[in-house]
């Protein structure tokens, strides 16, 4: 028995494909790299953006060929996408070859449902669930280890999906972290553990007693092993001076943040819910090249929010000017049904958001060159 994950989106959704991998394994499907070989073809998908849900049906919509030719294959759509009810039941509607929708609190019962399904039943699920600490991972990216320290998020920001698809801010126990990356160290064969959240810095607010990020850092640091330490992704109202402190203490903590500013204009940020200014974002960069000269700073924007100006958008450019980053990654603003920017009047055209992004793109690119 064999399978094929195709795996859309975030590092996150990388991670919990390996998930997916390691609890097809148990049940003995091995992986393949063509989808005409697979007894179960999943599609881990994103909802950050409409192409990567456009790119998503599209693939499903190809596999009804398969479906006729293979009566027992097993077609599974999972991850952010599928956790909109509405986009789940149109997807069950207009592609009825499909076995299993899964949000993304219920992967671990991934087996039952396959199970479920070759007994003839088609399933559409959505539940709520903890975070879950027992199904094994099948590790695919090379010398690097994922580890989820926590999911959802409490930012709502005003353009994003992820508080409604990962739901509300759930931290993994610090002893359960700890062990899970004993074992990676064990193992001997990862340099490199990337701690994984929404919202990193916000790690252990809702365990009781309370675990601040910096300290889990700090215990993590203090494991014995050789490997190198970093973390994505921080939140610039939530990365506080203990966190810096410690990145620019511990050796084994890569010298690399990833701040996404978003915008540099005040009035688009409050319209963003961002909860921070241009100043303050400002003022974090300063103290990390402060504490950590050598520090490896990269950041995300998003332009054409709705009712940006020309003005505001160069209050972006100058930003990237001024910080001088050493990469950054821009993005033309994507209507997010349910979001509540979508229903924001001043909707800015396809046209001059992309004209936005390739001359944020070009300042970036001339930044790079003079580094070099």
């Amino acid at each position: 028995m064999k399978y094929h994950i195709v795996t859309y989106g975030c590092q996150m959704n990388v991670h919990e494909s390996e998930k997916i991998a390691g609890i097809l394994e148990k049940l003995g499907y091995t992986p393949c790299d063509k989808r005409e070989e697979a007894d179960i073809i999943v599609f881990n998908t994103c909802a950050i953006r409409e192409g990567a849900e456009d790119r998503v049906l599209g693939n499903v919509g190809n596999l009804k060929r398969l479906k006729k030719q293979n009566k027992d294959l097993i077609i599974v759509v999972c991850g952010c996408m599928t956790q909109k009810e509405k986009t789940a039941r149109v997807l069950m509607q207009k592609f009825p070859f499909v076995d299993i929708v899964i949000g993304t609190f219920n992967l671990s019962k991934l087996a039952d449902y396959i199970e479920a399904v070759k007994k003839g039943r088609q399933l559409v699920l959505m539940e709520e669930g903890e975070i879950d600490e027992l199904e094994p991972y099948k590790r695919t990216s090379g010398d690097n280890a994922w580890v989820n320290i926590m999911q959802g998020c409490n930012n709502f920001c005003t353009y994003c999906i992820v508080p409604y698809v990962r739901g509300r801010e759930k931290s993994r126990k610090e002893e359960n972290i700890l062990n899970e990356i004993r074992g990676i160290i064990a193992e001997n064969k990862y340099k490199k553990i990337t701690l994984l959240g929404q919202n990193v810095n916000s790690y252990g607010k809702d365990l009781v007693p309370q675990v601040s990020f910096s300290k889990l850092l700090e215990d993590i640091c203090a494991l014995d092993g050789d490997f190198t330490l970093t973390f994505m992704t921080s939140h610039p109202k939530d990365l506080t001076s203990d966190v810096i402190d410690q990145i620019a203490k511990q050796d084994k903590i890569e010298k690399s943040i990833h701040l996404p500013a978003q915008s540099g204009n005040n009035r688009i940020l409050k319209l963003m819910n961002r909860r921070y200014t241009r100043e303050k974002y400002l003022a974090i960069i300063d103290e990390i090249r402060q504490k950590i000269p050598n520090c490896r700073i990269t950041s995300d924007f998003i332009v054409g929010f709705p009712t940006e100006t020309e003005e505001e958008f160069e209050d972006t450019c100058s930003l990237v000017k001024q910080v001088k980053f050493d990469s950054i990654f821009a993005f033309m603003y994507s209507k997010r049904d349910g979001t509540v920017a979508s229903r924001m009047d001043g909707q800015i055209s396809e046209e001059e958001k992309n004209r936005r992004v390739n001359i944020l793109l070009k300042i970036e690119k001339e930044l790079q060159k003079e580094k070099k």
